[in-house]
């Protein structure tokens, strides 16, 4: 299996590889004498054979905390200015 995941690590540092049609990296991986899940994987474009070949299981976590998406946004509180005239003391004639 190190063998499988160092070939999938070279696929995925080369850009030719990385690009490659299905039918020519199943070929290279033939002649590179790779495991015959992995080419089997290619050639038919189904990662759940190499899946089970890494022994991948499938991860579902269960939805336990129930939130809204967002947060309700709290109002903003206007500053409280005294009106102008009171402000300023009354004088007496």
């Amino acid at each position: 299996m190190a063998d499988t995941i160092e070939t999938l690590e070279t696929i995925g540092r080369s850009a030719s590889l990385r690009h490659a049609s299905a039918n020519e990296l199943a070929s290279l991986l033939e002649r590179e004498h790779a495991h015959e899940v992995l080419v089997s994987a290619v050639a038919q474009g189904d990662s759940s054979i190499l899946s089970a070949l890494l022994g991948s299981r499938l991860n579902q976590v269960p939805q336990v905390i129930q939130t809204p998406a967002r947060e309700e946004e709290e109002p903003e509180q206007e500053d409280e200015e005294e009106p102008l005239g009171s402000a300023v003391p009354h004088q007496r004639s």
